[in-house]
């Protein structure tokens, strides 16, 4: 199970690191009084500053190196180069992500507790380019997500602390679902094929109640092929045209965002059993998909490599985590 340590630190101490690393690469570390520091691979970067003046809970989520390459983008700057001046201001209960090899200095006036979830970035389905953009947006405990995800990830780190293995596990992964659609909300993360265009669909509930009852109903039902909009309009009692509406209003369609869902998990399950689990077309077929060869069409298309060599280098990554 992913390991969480619940520990005592002090102003001479990091918060204590695992013991060992779930295979996923997860770990959660709860401090019941202020850290020195954060977790990471080098010293706190002096250019990036969290700054806060109350006491109280915040969260950190740590993203590990591993994340995907960008398909469009510049090459990315070296970890050791430079980094402009970044001071964040933070509140109890804000989430803030961070590189660990940047990780910032702490610049806070009362004794806080701090709960670190460290997490590779490509589990979250982040490009390296946007690993730098996320560090500076911190998610407000203040905000419609945070109001909503912040407590429950704290519950969740506590709860994992106490479960034994196998719910630890999934309770772990949960973790993972949550921050993955906090770094989505953050991003405006594009669905595939359409880098750039923004989405906040992550959250039911987040806009109109039809909309949030129809984003829990494909949640619900992702695994089942014939789920379309024919299907969804029915089981709602709304016109298929005011379905597409509701989509198109959030700049996506009833199509992508299904798409989007069901590759997100097949991604992650690849991630999670490795070659000693489920084959690529019995994960494709789990989660909906009834062609092997248009699941690892559409999948290469979104990711920029195909199934196979996503599952295999995933499991390097595990393995090196491991060690």
């Amino acid at each position: 199970m992913p390991t969480t340590s619940t520990s005592t630190c002090d102003s001479a101490r990091t918060l204590d690191p695992p013991v060992d690393r779930t295979p996923l690469g997860v770990e959660i570390t709860t401090g019941e009084e202020t850290p020195a520091r954060l977790p990471g691979e080098a010293s706190p970067h002096p250019a990036h500053r969290l700054l806060a003046r109350d006491g109280g809970e915040y969260l950190f989520v740590g993203l590990r190196g591993g994340a995907r390459p960008d398909t469009a983008a510049p090459a990315p700057a070296a970890a050791h180069e430079p980094l402009e001046a970044l001071d964040l201001r933070l509140t109890p209960g804000d989430v803030c992500f961070y590189d660990v090899h940047r990780a910032p200095a702490l610049d806070f006036r009362e004794p806080f507790r701090a709960t670190t979830f460290l997490v590779p970035a490509d589990l979250l389905g982040l490009a390296e380019s946007d690993v730098r953009r996320i560090a500076r947006t911190p998610v407000a405990r203040a905000s419609r997500l945070g109001t909503l995800l912040s407590p429950l990830l704290s519950d969740l780190a506590r709860a994992t602390a106490e479960a034994r293995p196998p719910v630890g596990e999934m309770l772990a992964w949960n973790a993972v679902n949550l921050l993955a659609t906090l770094a989505a909300e953050q991003l405006g993360t594009a669905v595939p094929g359409t880098r750039g265009t923004p989405e906040g669909l992550g959250t039911p509930g987040a806009h109109s109640p039809v909309l949030g009852r129809v984003l829990e109903y494909v949640e619900l039902h992702l695994t089942d092929p014939d789920l379309s909009p024919e299907v969804i309009a029915r089981a709602h009692h709304i016109s298929v045209r005011y379905l597409h509406k509701l989509f198109k209003d959030e700049g996506t369609t009833v199509g992508r965002w299904i798409l989007r869902r069901r590759l997100e998990e097949c991604r992650r399950d690849l991630m999670r059993y490795g070659r000693g689990g489920r084959t690529i077309a019995a994960v494709a077929a789990r989660w909906g998909f009834l062609s092997a060869t248009h699941f690892s069409r559409v999948f290469r298309s979104a990711y920029g490599m195909s199934p196979r060599e996503w599952r295999d280098t995933a499991g390097r990554g595990a393995r090196s985590g491991q060690r």
